[in-house]
């Protein structure tokens, strides 16, 4: 069975895609592959300073569920 997605986890999405719709139309492809590289950075420095905060117990648990 398929579950349910939140009402923000649309919202998120729908932003994100626009933002790759917009990315292509003012970029072309090169503007999508440099969002897609920025957003992977990004993604990999923020999970490395949040293991490095949780290290020194300056942040809570990787998640609440």
């Amino acid at each position: 069975m398929v579950r349910k997605k939140s009402l923000r986890s649309q919202l998120y999405r729908g932003a994100r895609d626009l933002g790759n719709v917009e990315a292509v139309k003012h970029g072309g492809v090169e503007g999508l592959a440099k969002r897609d590289a920025r957003r992977v950075v990004y993604r990999k420095t923020n999970t490395l300073t949040g293991s490095f905060l949780r290290a020194l117990g300056l942040q809570g648990t990787k998640r609440k569920r």
